[in-house]
Order: C-alpha cells, then sequence, then structure tokens
C-alpha cells in the first residue's frame, strides 16, 4: 500500500487513530488513546499536513477529504485568528466558581480552550469538545447533555437535550449563530440548534452570544434565540449602521474583541 510506504510507524497510528475517532481529534485525546506524550503528536501531525492526508487545527488535527471532514472541523478551521480573539475577550466575562452552558459552535470551541485557565465552573454543554477540554481540570464539574448525537456537529441534540438542559440554572450562556440580520436576529442552520439556543436562554441570568464578522447580514432557515433575551454580543468587527442600529434597539451590549481590528469598546 503506497501509504504504508510513505509514512512511519507512528504516522500510521495516528492516521489510524483519527479514523476511529470518527476523522478528527484533539491532540490530548490523540495522546491518550496512542499512549504518548502531546509533543509526540503535535510532531507527528506537523509531518502529516505536510504530504496532505491531514489538516492542522487549533489543538487538533482532522483527515482531509470531503468524506472525512465533518462540517465542525471544516468550520473550526476557518477565521480562526478572529474566533481565537473573540474567546479571550469571552472568557473575560467568567469568573471562577461561575455555571455556565456552552455550545457546539466553532467559536465556542475557542472559548473552551481559554476557560481552562478558570477554576471550579460548573458547565453544562451538548459539545463533546467542550466537554473534553474542560472535564477534570481545575475542579470543574462537567455535565454532557443527553440526547440523540449530530456526529457532525459533534454534539446532541433534541428532545432529551431540551429537557435535562431546563433542570440547570446558568449564570451565563455562551452561545453563537450561524447568521445575524437587522430583521429577523439570531438564525441558525440547524432547526434543532436554534430550539435548543432558546430553551438555554430561558435558563440562563445572562446570554452572550459570540461570533464573527462573517456571520453579520447572512441567512440562515431557522430561528430560536430571540434578540432580546441576549445581553452581549462580541465580536471582532464593528457591523454596518443597520445591524449596529437594530442590536442597540435590541438593548444588546456590544463588545469588540480584544486584538481585533478594531479597538474594544462598549
Amino acid at each position: 500500500m503506497e501509504k504504508t510506504a510513505k509514512h512511519s510507524h507512528r504516522e500510521l497510528e495516528l492516521l489510524d487513530a483519527l479514523h476511529r475517532l470518527g476523522g478528527s481529534a484533539r491532540s490530548a485525546e490523540l495522546a491518550k488513546t496512542l499512549d504518548v506524550s502531546e509533543e509526540t503528536v503535535r510532531r507527528t501531525i506537523k509531518a502529516l499536513s505536510k504530504s496532505g492526508v491531514l489538516e492542522r487545527m487549533y489543538g487538533g488535527a482532522y483527515l482531509t477529504g470531503p468524506r472525512e471532514a465533518p462540517s465542525f472541523v471544516r468550520r473550526i478551521a476557518k477565521h480562526s485568528k478572529e474566533k481565537r480573539a473573540i474567546a479571550t475577550t469571552v472568557a473575560q466575562q467568567v469568573r471562577d466558581g461561575m455555571s455556565l452552558f456552552l455550545d457546539v459552535g466553532s467559536t465556542t470551541a475557542f472559548v473552551a480552550e481559554k476557560l481552562r485557565d478558570h477554576f471550579r465552573l460548573t458547565i453544562a454543554t451538548n459539545s463533546i469538545g467542550v466537554a473534553q477540554v474542560l472535564a477534570n481540570h481545575n475542579g470543574n464539574h462537567v455535565h454532557l447533555l443527553g440526547g440523540e448525537m449530530q456526529t457532525d456537529e459533534r454534539g446532541t441534540f433534541g428532545f432529551v437535550t431540551e429537557q435535562q438542559c431546563r433542570r440547570y440554572a446558568f449564570d451565563l450562556a455562551i452561545l453563537s449563530t450561524d447568521a445575524l440580520q437587522a430583521r429577523h436576529g439570531f438564525l441558525n442552520l440547524n432547526a434543532a440548534e436554534a430550539n435548543l439556543a432558546g430553551v438555554v436562554a430561558d435558563c440562563a441570568e445572562r446570554v452572550l452570544v459570540a461570533l464573527d464578522h462573517h456571520k453579520f447580514n447572512q441567512t440562515a432557515p431557522h430561528s430560536g434565540l430571540k434578540p432580546r433575551a441576549v445581553d452581549m454580543i462580541v465580536t471582532d468587527q464593528q457591523p454596518d449602521p443597520e445591524l449596529a442600529q437594530a442590536i442597540s434597539n435590541w438593548g444588546i451590549e456590544m463588545r469588540l474583541a480584544t486584538g481585533g481590528n478594531d479597538a474594544a469598546q462598549n
């Protein structure tokens, strides 16, 4: 087999592990699976990325090819600089000991990484990735909500997820969105994700939506999160005047991400 001739034993082991883990994984997860250090995994990923069989992403890797790269890993690899800056600003809104909800969004995945500096968080999430990042770390209590698994999103959705969510009272819900319009507000491509966002908002003292400017004035078919339920938006660029006015009319505070193209504003 050509791949066998081209790659070392360690590289073949890592590729096999990625296949078994569904085509994408974090470096920590691969290190545990292969019983090696994360540094060894990072070196192996770097070598394999040069041959084009996988792509590096923040904190891990995914196999290339339309069948092997689920939508989540494609999204997390896009606009990663902006998402990282947004995540830094979002994490500044979190205090040690808070109860949080984090969804399956790609920007939320970056937020989870930044929250590893916090202590004693209680986190409920429908995201496998968020749970992996924050569980068994700094005294956190992490609850992965049940429900129907959607592999492409690496998360759970549906009636069971929503019912379990209603058992919590969150200090802060950190949500993502696929689109933000002046006319329709926050929109999602996935109906189940839109429904869950509305449920989460009802359970939270404060709601924060993290999104990069590429979501401004886009379209998606499902509305679940009502604009007036949102307390804060964290983004990387100022929206156009019409959208900015709508955000103000909804009573939402807007923060521009530290390190973004514009100075941070309230």
